[in-house]
């Protein structure tokens, strides 16, 4: 994977200043250990934490800085650890970093983990300290066995610093901090099914609330948040809010950068550290390069498979929550993937769904029972063999399985490529329409109840 900087061609190069997160990354791609992550000015902000800054002080500064979550639900952070509890006697309390990165077409979280793991123990370090918890997991994708090496030696490191463990800095705080490999399920994404899982349980999201802050982690109060979103914190509490807020762009409602990517059929597919409020055109055209040679731009996802498609003349949106919402769907995790002229919306459209459905935690009838049945109906007409009403029930489907009808948010974000899909391309979906001849009688069709 390739990372560049803010301006087209290279011609900036990234520093402390407006790169945040990436600026220490090696040209080499090789990892930054912690005797080169100390002369980067590793550790300093952590420093600064634990010295200078009473623990509500860091909770609210991460607050004002605007911080929102980076793994796809943009939830704020200072408000998320605001809601841990203010109760001195609860002394057992956890930080969970969520590193279960799997959605299709999203490797910011890795990158980070591989190249910087430093900078996501400081981030968690000084969570921790914010948070008063005593204890810290790293729940990371099973198959990112590179990142879980690489953060395994930089916590052994941090130990044997005094950076974690007993008596941090000489403050009288204690913090452990353990990498925990998952088993490869896309629902642990989910924080209480990640929770679940943790603890050895089966990976079903919880009913909430109550919600983790108050239950978590074997009843204990926990926070859970994204690599990227921790990666964040050193540098707010380094350079302040007023810093932070000023790198992104005019416009933009959400603070800071963001780690944004285009994937697909582009001349330079890779990963960008860029200021919230950049136009999608930019991602696509300056750093990306746009389509290779003898490819056209079909449709687009602005970041990962669970955002709607969207079209060519939807590139001059923002690079934020909001201006992506102008548009009809969501940012997510900020990594785009084009889709060419030579794909078929159908096909690709089977193909997520069946991943969707085969990731399905199984708990809830609409995402257990609607997401197979979508598969089949895709496979159908993709096979030309659909039937008149199958575009019908599929978008009944898409609303049957949309916010707040299913237990989790597994089942809306599968469905909303899939509705985007048939609104943009409805005439590749008809063209898999059997001719009325050959339909198959009645009652042999599922029925799609109060369509």
């Amino acid at each position: 994977m390739t990372l560049t900087s803010f301006g087209p061609a290279n011609r900036i190069k990234r520093s402390a200043e407006t790169h945040p997160l990436t600026w220490r990354l090696r040209d080499d791609g090789e990892a930054v250990w912690l005797d080169e992550y100390l002369a980067k000015n590793g550790y300093a902000a952590a420093r600064k934490a634990f010295a200078d800054m009473a623990q509500d002080d860091i909770v609210q500064t991460v607050k004002d800085a605007g911080l929102k979550g980076r793994g796809g639900a943009g939830f704020p952070t200072g408000v998320k650890w605001g809601l841990m509890p203010k109760d001195e006697s609860i002394n057992i309390r956890y930080l969970l970093c969520n590193a279960d990165e799997m959605e299709p077409n999203t490797w910011k979280d890795r990158m980070l983990m591989e190249q910087l793991p430093h900078l996501l123990i400081e981030g968690m370090l000084i969570s921790a300290r914010a948070l008063k918890t005593y204890r810290g997991y790293i729940f990371l994708r099973g198959e990112y066995t590179t990142a879980a090496k690489h953060l395994n030696r930089a916590v052994e490191e941090a130990k044997a610093a005094g950076l974690l463990g007993k008596n941090i800095l000489g403050s009288g705080f204690d913090f452990e901090l353990f990498v925990h490999t998952g088993a490869g399920r896309y629902i642990c994404g989910e924080e209480t099914a990640l929770i679940n899982s943790l603890e050895g349980r089966r990976a079903n999201p919880r009913s909430k609330p109550p919600f983790p802050a108050a239950v978590g982690v074997w009843g204990k109060p926990t926070c859970v948040n994204n690599v990227e979103t921790l990666c964040n914190v050193p540098a707010i509490i380094a350079d302040g809010v007023d810093w932070y807020k000023s790198l992104a762009r005019e416009g933009s409602e959400d603070m800071g950068t963001k780690l944004m990517g285009f994937s697909g059929k582009v001349k330079n597919p890779g990963l960008w550290e860029l200021p919230f409020g950049v136009t999608a055109r930019e991602l696509f055209e300056d750093y990306a390069g746009g389509m290779r040679d003898g490819y056209k731009l079909k449709a687009w996802q602005p970041g990962g498979a669970g955002t709607g498609f969207l079209l060519p003349e939807h590139l001059d949106a923002q690079m934020y929550a909001g201006g992506i919402a102008k548009v009809g769907t969501r940012m997510g995790t900020g990594l785009a993937m084009a889709v060419d002229d030579s794909v078929n919306m159908v096909s690709l459209l089977r193909n997520m769904e069946q991943f969707f459905a085969r990731e399905s935690c199984g708990f809830c009838t609409p995402c257990r029972d609607g997401l197979p049945w979508s598969v089949k109906l895709l496979m159908a007409i993709e096979e030309g063999r659909g039937q008149p009403g199958d575009i019908e029930t599929l978008l009944g489907l898409v609303g049957f399985l949309g916010p707040g009808k299913t237990f989790c948010a597994h089942a809306p974000g599968a469905v909303e490529p899939l509705g985007s899909a048939i609104k943009y391309f409805r005439p590749e979906f008809e063209a898999g329409i059997a001719p009325a001849s050959a339909a198959v009688p009645p009652l042999a069709r599922p029925i799609v109840v109060g369509a």
